[in-house]
């Protein structure tokens, strides 16, 4: 094998040759990460608050996506679905809804209240495992 005087230093693993090595100033990665490219979390929040139109007694309403979420959650807590209401439940412990420092009237009758009671210690008791929804 022929010497090569113009390769004064040693090729090899982690040494590659010198005329194929990055010119200084040139990166390896041209195009690189684009400016401005937004974060997942970025495209999330503005993705919620969009603006949908939605028909509510009988009138069109342009409201939030995230706004249009939570009304379809509260819907389906309200018609008795399980899962609906363990999340609702869940969401509202979170975000404390109803402080004790601003006390309000109800807008629910007492009947309503009562149903909404019960629907709760039917939840709670499932989720302590007592399935048979016996509160006597």
């Amino acid at each position: 094998m022929p010497d090569n005087d113009d390769h004064s230093h040693d090729v090899g693993y982690a040494k590659p040759p010198t005329h194929s090595r990055f010119q200084k100033g040139v990166s390896g990665n041209p195009k690189g990460r684009p400016k401005g490219k937004r974060s997942l979390a970025s495209v999330l929040e503005g993705t919620m608050q969009e603006r949908v139109v939605i028909n509510e007694h009988g009138r069109r309403r342009t409201i939030s996506k995230v706004e249009a979420a939570f009304k379809q959650l509260v819907n389906k807590a309200a018609s008795g679905d399980l899962l609906a209401m363990r999340l609702l439940t869940a969401l509202a412990g979170s975000v404390e809804i109803g402080t004790a420092t601003s006390p309000k009237k109800s807008d629910f009758s007492e009947a309503d209240q009562k149903v909404m009671l019960r629907m709760l210690e039917r939840l709670q008791k499932s989720e302590t495992g007592d399935e048979n929804g016996n509160s006597d």
